[in-house]
């Protein structure tokens, strides 16, 4: 299936699966090697990211990782806006993603040249992030998650939890629509408020979620659910890493949002390789 994503007068075309690259401004993200010191390692980071191809750079600067630190609204917009200036200014055409869940930061990053809104909270943790979305028109990725990152870890029960991610969706998708938000990607949120067994039993169904006709976004680069699975640690996981993107792939991911760009770009040409045979 394919989509169209447009923001600031600009149109692009998920004809092929797209990649987008993590940059932390944070001191405290669960992945060390992706927290960015300075501005000048951001902007080399970015670059690499770019000349490895990269489609989407994700610029966050509150840590979601379960039980992070909470961070108040100045220190964020403290941490993201100069970078986003930064990148916006070094790489005038790429496309910008802010990664946060307040609709102050969203609505200032998006002002500085952010592109896309990517919230982990899908609206739930803002009520003024949805009217935001509408009002600045740009895509929005709308993440599954429960509770807070203090608290997620505690909201793993589900009765049927594709149904109830689903339903979640389509609620999310109606309100979203009904305000006139156009382009909206879904995240099913691996590791927000699901267990080890759950992330495994949502990504061997991801492609249940075609359903909302939407694209779909994966997150799984270097998570618990393969370096806990494997007994390793985060720096040790970029093999399985690789290998469940590749799965995420055949199932109908769109987008694959990861640490390392050339390792994600490879699996998707071998990937489109096994399509065209």
């Amino acid at each position: 299936m394919h989509f169209s994503i447009q923001s600031k007068g600009r149109l692009w075309l998920l004809d092929n699966p797209w990649i987008m690259g993590i940059l932390n401004m944070t001191p405290d993200s669960f992945f060390e090697r992706s927290r960015q010191k300075n501005i000048d390692e951001l902007l080399k980071n970015a670059e690499k990211m770019l000349s490895q191809g990269a489609h989407i750079l994700d610029i966050g600067g509150y840590s979601t990782r379960p039980k992070a630190n909470e961070v108040s609204l100045q220190e964020e917009l403290q941490r993201v806006i100069p970078a986003i200036e930064a990148v916006r200014s070094k790489f005038p055409e790429c496309l910008i993603s802010i990664d946060t869940f307040r609709s102050e930061v969203a609505q200032k990053a998006v002002e500085c040249g952010a592109d896309i809104i990517n919230d982990i909270s899908g609206g739930s943790l803002d009520e003024k992030m949805f009217d935001t979305v509408a009002s600045l028109q740009v895509p929005y990725i709308l993440m599954h998650s429960r509770g807070t990152p203090q608290t997620m870890s505690q909201m793993c029960h589900y009765e049927n939890i594709l149904l109830e991610i689903l339903h979640f969706f389509e609620q999310k998708i109606k309100k979203l629509r009904i305000l006139g938000v156009k382009d909206i990607i879904a995240d099913v949120g691996f590791g927000f408020a699901k267990n080890i067994d759950q992330n495994f039993f949502l990504l061997k169904n991801l492609s249940y979620f075609q359903i909302l006709q939407v694209p779909l976004l994966v997150g799984i680069s270097r998570k618990s659910m393969i370096y806990k699975t494997l007994s390793i640690s985060p720096y040790e996981a970029l093999n399985g890493t690789t290998a469940l993107n590749m799965f995420a792939l055949t199932q109908g991911a769109n987008i694959l949002r990861v640490h390392d760009v050339k390792e994600a770009k490879e699996t998707i040409l071998l990937y489109q390789k096994l399509l065209e045979s």
